[in-house]
């Protein structure tokens, strides 16, 4: 594809591509709160709903042990903060230079986690509920345009998981109406301080797929695309 052609591609994507915005990651972190902390926000399906891609145990243990775990940590961290605790978990990532040094990275990682987590799981549905395919609309073309097309973005998204060494994830991004994949350590995900918004991660923490795929990164990547609620996220993330 010519240059030329992938930016006459970007232009068809719309305006409401271009005018993505990180405002929809707001809220999807506190869930049912009170306003002294944050809570885990239940799965929006089973357990077992997105068998045979991500098993029923996999998904207990990530859910209720680790992601509960982050939400503990971070309410523990900002236990002397109750303005903090009062914030959207995206506000206490973009202000956590105002946080005592000494709890910074603590909250980074545990904050990082809960955003990451409330995020990924609905990224994800059954089949039968729309899980797996492709994206449509400005989004697919959004992609076709930024990677060639979906084929070649999936490869991208692959080499970047498979290239993060020990824990990460996997990410497209947008910032400025334009695509990029990157990979992040472990719950890092300050690219949002800097206005970029993520529309699609795949975890790749070893508690995400060791149980049913063990060493093998690669497969589960291959089996976690058959998952990805495409719908939805072109739904809520790019707005026409």
């Amino acid at each position: 594809m010519t240059h030329l052609n992938r930016r006459q591609m970007l232009r068809s994507a719309g305006a409401g591509f271009a005018a993505l915005a990180l405002s929809p990651l707001y809220g999807v972190a506190r869930g049912s709160a009170a306003a002294d902390g944050f809570t885990l926000p239940d799965l929006p399906y089973p357990y077992d709903a997105l068998e045979p891609s991500i098993d029923k145990e996999t998904m207990m243990i990530h859910h209720d042990k680790h992601h509960a775990a982050y939400v503990k940590n971070l309410n523990d961290a900002l236990k002397d903060q109750p303005d903090f605790l009062k914030m959207d978990v995206v506000d206490v990532l973009k202000n956590v230079d105002k946080l005592p040094k000494d709890i910074q990275q603590k909250v980074i990682n545990n904050a990082g986690g809960h955003l990451n987590h409330s995020l990924f799981w609905t990224w994800m549905a059954p089949k039968d509920k729309g899980g797996g395919g492709e994206p449509t609309g400005d989004l697919a073309k959004a992609i076709d345009a930024a990677f060639g097309d979906f084929g070649k973005f999936k490869d991208k998204m692959k080499a970047a998981a498979l290239g993060r060494f020990g824990s990460g994830w996997a990410w497209l991004v947008a910032k400025d109406g334009k695509l990029d994949v990157l990979s992040t350590a472990n719950q890092d995900c300050q690219f949002i301080t800097a206005g970029a918004a993520p529309l699609v991660g795949v975890d790749v923490w070893e508690h995400a797929y060791y149980l049913k795929y063990h060493q093998d990164r690669g497969k589960y990547v291959d089996a976690w695309w058959d998952v990805v609620n495409w719908k939805d996220i072109g739904e809520k993330r790019v707005k026409g």
